[in-house]
């Protein structure tokens, strides 16, 4: 936002910071300043030159030769101005004078005759469009002033950053609020020179209204909660007068007409959009708010043809559109120098209907701009007088008839309940209820005592805090968007008292209640586990080329990635590759994070949340005592069982060789049949794959290792972690008993152990596998794996009949579930 320094002074009276001290200061308020610049920047030896004479050029008829006072002498130039004025005061630029765009003037000969400066017109100076001519100046002038003085261009300019949440910055009056040594009550409107005292009275209805033969009618109360109009009759419309246009030079703003400019200076200083309509071009003399027809048409402003759709919000008369409603005006109904008489119009729409509209048609305005982020409800009104005000001072005619005011949806002020233990317990500083009345007042909200206050929108009642001193805040029409819970307010309240001034030391705090969602849990359980087997975490973005994603993106930052992921793996072998191009060997990476899937027709894509990890090189850090083994398929096994076993997926388990699962991005697996599995869920279902990936998948160098990766859906509403119990040791010795099986080998050793455990019941406290034979005495097809099974009571000393009866109970299971048999 463009805050012109001398315009904020004159509407905060009694500011005296400098522009770098009250650029600090707006910092600390949250709207820190981007930038601070002169307005005079390259007109600094632009002058007023006063015309003497004006003669025909003897070898040229389109040029003129003038005598020119420059304050000091006269000097002569040539000009192919078509109409100079003898008299006249213009911008005068002398010889050695560089001008904005870095032209530097000479004494030239022009077809004979010497030129010693030039006459400029406003498009040559930077401040207008106007080219067809030189400026004239009016005003009591004299040769040698300072075109800057005169212009009011000895301003400073001040560039705000203004967020999202705060439109009511988007304006002089609202920047005023902020920095005025009164608040927002110390704010007052400059008075318009050559205006008079206006008397307004107001027609409301609340679908239509009408005076005469205009009428004003919303047929889309849903996004145009406020229409007021003003019929101006018998105006003459043309430049502005050096006042106004250099209110808007000075924000960077080019003057078009006194009518424009008028609508223009009104939003800059109070922050409500407006437009005039030429009312003579409007059929039927009517204004009607609707949606547009699909495919319906219309020329703006700038010169462009549009095409609407079916949603999109116009104004329109009886046959035609003529307003973009909340972006921009249409050609047909703009005000040109032909204009008498004016239809002026000042707007409440839906922000979400003006931002689908704005982006849908790719057209950014001042007006959108601020209608997005939230006009003044209650600043119409005093927003259509002003420019009325403004019109009637330098474009004349008169007012015909009341402000039409169409108003379906009236707004209603409403307030909030704040409570000084509240804030304390937020902010950690007591304030005291007048203490907090005096840093809100100046913000514009009305604070009263509690007394039949309602509760506020995020009161807990559980938050410890008492209510004895409640206050009752009523929020203003400009903060009624950003302002709607008491947390709101007591942002404010650290906003006005200071963020430097809180202390520094920490306060008492207390720790949540509320546990964390399942699936936060898992996925720091998950980062937990995946850093303590030495990997490490990769952050990739969610786009993905058209080989590797299913969903298509509306609108993509780039034709290379124009959909969404349906995997995490390639994006984990692109860092690998990247690892690889600088030499890396030992690569650990792992990634949480969303895929995008093609939902069924008619319904919107699936989005499903995957952990993955890509390895290679080494399975233990470089050491000097050995090479180091390398990643093989047992040791990505192992993490992968580390994954599962903590996936949420209740008796997850590692299938056989990996099917559809490994099937990455393209037509191809991604895996090599040999060194590939397949993750199960309790049901059967395929969740996930792992293996080793194939060589044509990644770009490797000859010196690296075998690449192994892994890729698991987790579920969308994992258990509830189970709570840890503290259960002291037994005091009891327990019992070691060895078992030496037979299991064959389609039968994994975890669903052996896993049988034993819930077999064995409480008093088996651990199972263990210590040793495997494969050999003589051993019948094909089988493996012989050693147990040793920890039995232990937590009350008594287990006897032998006890350990012998859980042990004979397991063999018996195991034969008769799973085909195990004891070893003798």
């Amino acid at each position: 936002m463009n805050i012109s320094y001398a315009w904020l002074k004159s509407v905060a009276p009694g500011l005296n910071e400098g522009p770098e001290e009250l650029a600090e200061r707006l910092a600390l308020l949250g709207a820190p300043v981007e930038g601070i610049s002169s307005r005079s920047e390259g007109l600094e030896d632009v002058i007023i030159g006063q015309v003497k004479s004006v003669h025909g050029h003897p070898n040229a008829d389109r040029l003129s030769l003038c005598e020119v006072d420059n304050g000091e002498e006269v000097v002569q130039v040539v000009c192919g101005a078509p109409v100079i004025e003898e008299g006249g005061f213009y911008p005068f630029a002398s010889v050695g004078v560089t001008l904005p765009g870095g032209f530097k003037l000479k004494r030239a000969k022009i077809r004979g005759e010497y030129s010693n400066g030039m006459l400029c017109s406003e498009k040559e100076l930077g401040l207008g469009r106007d080219q067809s001519g030189i400026m004239l100046l009016s005003g009591e002038l004299a040769a040698g002033q300072s075109l800057t003085e005169v212009l009011g261009l000895d301003d400073v300019l001040m560039d705000v950053e203004v967020t999202p949440n705060r439109g009511d910055w988007l304006s002089h009056v609202g920047v005023a609020r902020e920095v005025a040594p009164g608040g927002a009550g110390g704010v007052t409107l400059e008075p318009i020179p050559g205006a008079s005292p206006i008397e307004f009275e107001v027609e409301t209805g609340e679908s239509e209204v009408s005076h005469g033969d205009v009428t004003i009618r919303i047929d889309e109360p849903e996004h145009c909660y406020r229409f007021l109009g003003v019929i101006i009759r018998g105006v003459k419309v043309g430049p502005s007068p050096q006042w106004l246009a250099a209110r808007l030079r000075a924000v960077g703003q080019q003057p078009i007409n006194n009518v424009v400019d008028a609508t223009n200076y009104v939003m800059l200083e109070m922050g409500n959009p407006m437009h005039a309509y030429d009312l003579g071009k409007l059929e039927d003399s009517s204004l009607i708010v609707r949606k547009a027809a699909q495919g319906e048409t219309m020329q703006t402003l700038d010169g462009l043809e549009h095409e609407f759709d079916d949603e999109m919000l116009l104004i329109c008369d009886t046959s035609v559109p003529h307003d973009i409603a909340g972006i921009m005006g249409g050609m047909h109904s703009s005000v040109t120098g032909d204009t008498t008489d004016l239809l002026l119009e000042c707007a409440l729409f839906d922000p979400k209907s003006i931002r689908r509209t704005r982006s849908a048609l790719g057209i950014s305005t001042d007006a959108s701009y601020r209608f997005e982020r939230g006009v003044d409800p209650e600043g119409h009104l005093p927003a259509v007088k002003r420019a009325v005000e403004v019109i009637l001072a330098t474009a004349g005619g008169e007012v015909d008839g009341p402000i039409l005011e169409v108003l379906p949806r009236p707004w209603e002020p409403f307030s909030l309940v704040l409570r000084p233990a509240r804030v304390e317990q937020v902010l950690g500083v007591r304030f005291e209820p007048d203490q907090l009345a005096a840093l809100l007042t100046p913000l514009g909200f009305t604070v009263q005592n509690g007394e039949g206050a309602g509760v506020a929108d995020d009161w807990d009642a559980d938050d410890g805090v008492t209510e004895g001193d409640d206050l009752n805040v009523i929020v203003p029409g400009f903060r009624s968007y950003d302002v709607t819970r008491e947390i709101d307010l007591i942002e404010e309240i650290s906003r006005s008292y200071g963020y430097d001034r809180f202390p520094e030391d920490l306060g008492a705090a207390r720790p949540t209640t509320v546990p964390d969602h399942p699936l936060f849990q898992l996925e720091d359980d998950l980062r937990v586990a995946l850093s303590g087997e030495g990997l490490f975490e990769a952050v990739n973005p969610a786009f993905a080329s058209e080989h590797e994603g299913e969903v298509e993106l509306n609108n993509p930052i780039s034709l290379e990635e124009s959909k969404l992921r349906t995997s995490l793996i390639p994006g984990l072998l692109r860092n690998l590759e990247y690892n690889f191009a600088r030499g890396a060997r030992d690569v650990r990476l792992f990634e949480l994070g969303t895929v995008f899937h093609s939902g069924q027709v008619g319904e919107p894509p699936r989005e499903d949340l995957h952990v993955s990890f890509v390895v290679t090189g080494r399975s233990e850090p470089e050491h000097w005592s050995g090479a180091g083994r390398a990643l093989d398929y047992s040791t990505v096994r192992g993490l992968v069982e580390t994954v599962l076993a903590i996936s949420g997926w209740e008796d997850a388990a590692i299938g056989g060789p990996a099917g559809a699962a490994t099937k990455g991005s393209g037509d191809g697996a991604m895996f090599l049949p040999e060194f590939s599995i397949d993750l199960r869920s309790k049901d059967g279902s395929t969740t996930g794959a792992a293996g080793q990936v194939r060589p044509d998948r990644v770009d490797a160098p000859a010196w690296a290792g075998e690449v192994w990766a892994m890729e698991l859906m987790l579920p969308a509403d994992p258990s509830v972690r189970a709570t840890t119990i503290y259960r002291p040791l037994s005091l009891f010795p327990g019992v070691d008993r060895d078992l030496a099986l037979l299991v064959p080998y389609d039968v994994p050793t975890s669903d052996v152990s896993d049988q034993m455990c819930k077999v064995g019941g409480k008093l088996l406290e651990r199972v263990t596998v210590f040793d495997l034979y494969r050999g003589d005495g051993v019948a094909e097809g089988h493996r012989s794996l050693a147990f040793r099974l920890r039995l232990q009571a937590s009350d008594r000393t287990l006897t032998d009949k006890e350990v012998d009866r859980v042990v004979e109970k397991v063999v018996k299971r195991l034969r008769e579930d799973m085909g195990v048999e004891q070893r003798l």
